[in-house]
């Protein structure tokens, strides 16, 4: 039968030998226990002395201590001297008496060894001494399980367990703990210094601390963590002191890197996780933040060294090292900026002593370009790579390249350079596969990004743009259509607005231009292949257009298409512009015939000479009714360049008022197809165009800006206005300027209590 019901205890005696054990009176009344009966002659003899004997000789695993029947007997002993009506209820006593005992065999017994120990030996006899007091703990508890469930509880005393614990701590804890601490210490610095330790020796006894906290870690914070700490920290201040005068800068992250590794470690095998952080930060502060400077900046092994000689991985162990402490990335990417912009410097040193030594100073640069590219190229690769695209890196890269880019040497800025390698990329001149061509363009773009003249850029990329177009010198459309997405990614619509309406004006244009060459086949009085690309004059370039003398066939072509153009677009003028126009020409020279590839002008100038008539410049110059600024580029291109058509007297490479010419009978070439280039007679770009653009562009930006905050000072309207101006960096000045220009025609005025402060006018 299950033995005592209401204790709910799964232990089964028969109720036979309970009989047998502790009788009953004669009534069938239950016999009265005496406490110094029950607790000497049954609890103590039986139970305790039997435990702390079994504790003393050594508990081999497996091993049953009590069994069944023995158990039963003390714990139903416990419970009739509880249950006994007063005076004869021991629960006080016995309460008392559990304490006393466990008390009594720590103050006998366990001190007394452990005063003896020191060191290993002293860990090794406290977790002996800690495990046997846990099987103690447990026992107790069990005999005494009534006292627990009842007296403990309606008295709010603390549990039996918790008892013993407290105990143990008073009596054995308070008296060891810092030898303990201390030999646990020195175990774990033999340990790091390379030695094979008992790491269950150390977990036990960190165990130990922990559960002395009684239910909080407050024990092992304030009694091991704390000093554990601080050992850590002189630990690692002398390796400090000794790595940093010994190692080169990779080799000194090596071995932090290990031992960042290494004190992980130790907190997985027997330390508390909560100590992780704090040991780590220990171990930063001390081997990394204490000497950032100095292993940044080490001779011969500091950062620059590791960037200059390509050591991507010292790179980056350094980088992951150093991102474990606060802004300890700062300085680093501080240095790898000023590395970037020295190499930068280089290379526009690099164009300027070319310029220096006598090379001609033009446009077009591709070498300068490319190494910039390639520059730009690495260093994006070492970002992305080595320093996991961190954004303080990629500012690095931002601010180095911005003072790269924008240093401009010799006449022609660097958004003329690189917008001219675009140029050749486009018009296949670099003889690239379609891969490549793309490979470029973008790399162009992210250097284009950097440029603070990006309006610059644009004008003088549109120029070119027009150029290609109209001279069908481009590489594709698709090309020229990726170059101009991947600039409107950059800068927007605005940006790109007037590029993509030259390629839709050639694209608009083309079934018009069809339709009236098929009409010009079938007029009889038109002896010349001829075409008109009409262009909207809002999206191209302006150019000059000379009232050059056209001879009566190009005269009679161009009535034929205002005719037709007129019946299909009244309302249109037609502007004709001869300097972009091109043309194919027969050309005899003895008795071999070339087809000269020429522009618009030089035919007409090529004309003039179709009787071997010899014109003076003046003559010439009435004759096709040109300015001297345009003649001269026009006939040094026929008689001065590689394909001298026109022979000029005197010979030279010069144009004077006072040369003459004549067709050169002479002429001779291996090729029957010949393009005859001629400079161009716009410049590039137009800086007066573009301060006007960046005049109205202030302005606009102002009136916007002030619209919607009606007063605003003059500090904030300047911080406000360089914010919303992306394509170009004005100065304070122009801004000023603009501000008073917008008040002198009153669209601003300045406040009457505060001349720094302006309010707008609607």
């Amino acid at each position: 039968t299950k033995y005592c019901n209401r204790e709910q205890t799964s232990l089964q005696i028969p109720s036979r030998a309970l009989a047998q054990d502790f009788g009953t009176m004669s009534h069938g009344s239950p016999r009265i226990i005496t406490l110094e009966d029950g607790w000497y002659n049954e609890i103590k003899k039986k139970a305790i002395d039997r435990l702390e004997e079994m504790l003393d000789g050594g508990i081999k695993k497996g091993t049953q201590m009590f069994l069944p029947r023995e158990y039963v007997g003390t714990y139903t002993t416990c419970y009739n001297m509880c249950t006994q009506r007063n005076p004869y209820n021991w629960s006080r006593e016995l309460y008392s008496r559990h304490g006393e005992t466990i008390a009594s065999y720590l103050t006998r017994v366990v001190l007394p060894v452990l005063r003896e120990k020191r060191d290993i030996h002293l860990l090794v006899e406290l977790k002996y001494r800690w495990e046997n007091h846990i099987i103690m703990n447990k026992w107790l508890k069990k005999f005494f399980t009534y006292l627990d469930r009842y007296y403990v509880k309606h008295n709010t005393l603390p549990t039996l367990s918790h008892a013993g614990l407290r105990h143990f701590q008073t009596l054995v804890y308070e008296e060891v703990k810092r030898d303990v601490c201390t030999a646990m210490l020195h175990i774990i610095d033999q340990e790091r210094e390379g030695e094979i330790i008992d790491k269950d020796l150390i977990k036990s006894c960190v165990e130990l601390f922990e559960t002395m906290g009684m239910g909080t870690l407050d024990a092992y914070v304030a009694d091991f963590e704390q000093p554990l700490l601080q050992n850590t920290r002189e630990y690692y201040r002398l390796r400090r002191q000794e790595w940093i005068v010994t190692d080169s800068t990779p080799e000194y992250l090596i071995k932090a890197e290990k031992a960042l590794a290494n004190e992980k470690a130790r907190v997985a095998d027997y330390l508390n996780p909560s100590s992780e952080a704090k040991i780590l930060k220990v171990c930063e502060e001390e081997i990394l933040e204490e000497v950032e400077m100095v292993l940044l900046e080490k001779e011969g092994s500091g950062c620059k060294v590791l960037l200059a000689n390509n050591k991507a991985d010292d790179l980056r162990r350094m980088f992951r090292l150093f991102a474990r402490i606060d802004n300890g990335l700062v300085p680093m990417a501080n240095i790898v900026q000023v590395f970037i912009s020295e190499i930068g410097h280089e290379h526009v040193k690099g164009r300027q002593a070319r310029l220096d030594a006598g090379e001609k100073d033009k446009n077009d640069d591709p070498e300068f370009v490319k190494s910039l590219l390639k520059l730009h190229g690495k260093y994006l690769g070492v970002v992305k790579d080595t320093f996991d695209g961190h954004s303080l890196f990629q500012k690095s890269l931002k601010d180095a390249f911005v003072e790269t880019v924008n240093k401009n040497v010799g006449n022609f800025t660097n958004a003329e350079l690189m917008s001219t390698y675009c140029d050749r990329v486009l018009k296949s001149v670099e003889k690239l596969n379609e891969t490549e061509v793309e490979e470029n363009l973008d790399k162009v773009v992210q250097l284009f990004s950097y440029l603070t003249d990006k309006d610059l850029f644009a004008e003088i990329y549109r120029n070119q743009l027009a150029k290609r177009l109209l001279n069908q010198r481009s590489l594709s459309s698709d090309a020229e259509k990726s170059m101009i997405a991947k600039l409107k990614m950059q800068c927007g619509t605005h940006f790109t607005s007037k590029i993509e309406g030259m390629l839709a004006d050639l694209a608009v244009g083309s079934d018009q231009k069809n339709e009236f060459v098929e009409r010009l086949k079938r007029n009889d009085k038109v002896k010349l292949d001829f075409s008109v690309q009409v262009l909207t004059t809002g999206f191209w370039p302006t150019y000059k257009s000379p009232d050059v003398t056209l001879p009566p066939e190009m005269v009679s072509c161009m009535g034929e298409f205002k005719k037709w153009h007129d019946s299909k677009h009244a309302k249109r003028k037609l502007t004709w512009q001869y300097s972009l126009g091109n043309a194919s020409v027969r050309a005899t020279f003895g008795s071999k015939t070339y087809d000269l590839q020429v522009s618009t002008l030089q035919a007409v100038a090529l004309n003039a000479f179709n009787g071997d008539e010899k014109l003076s410049f003046v003559q010439l110059q009435e004759k096709l009714n040109l300015e001297e600024p345009i003649l001269k580029p026009l006939m040094h291109s026929l008689s001065c360049g590689k394909y001298r058509v026109i022979a000029k007297s005197p010979p030279g490479d010069k144009i004077k008022k006072t040369d003459s010419f004549r067709y050169n009978s002479k002429f001779s070439s291996n090729m029957r197809k010949i393009r005859i280039q001629m400079a161009s007679l716009e410049p590039s770009n137009s800086l007066k165009r573009v301060q006007e653009e960046r005049t109205n562009t202030i302005e606009a930006a102002i009136v916007r800006i002030m619209k919607a905050r009606k007063t605003l000072g003059h500090q904030q309207l300047i911080a406000e206005v360089l914010q919303q101006l992306a394509l170009f960096s004005p100065t304070t000045l122009s801004i000023k300027r603009r501000i008073e220009a917008l008040i002198d025609r009153e669209y601003l005025e300045r406040d009457k209590d505060s001349t720094s402060t302006y309010n707008y006018l609607a």
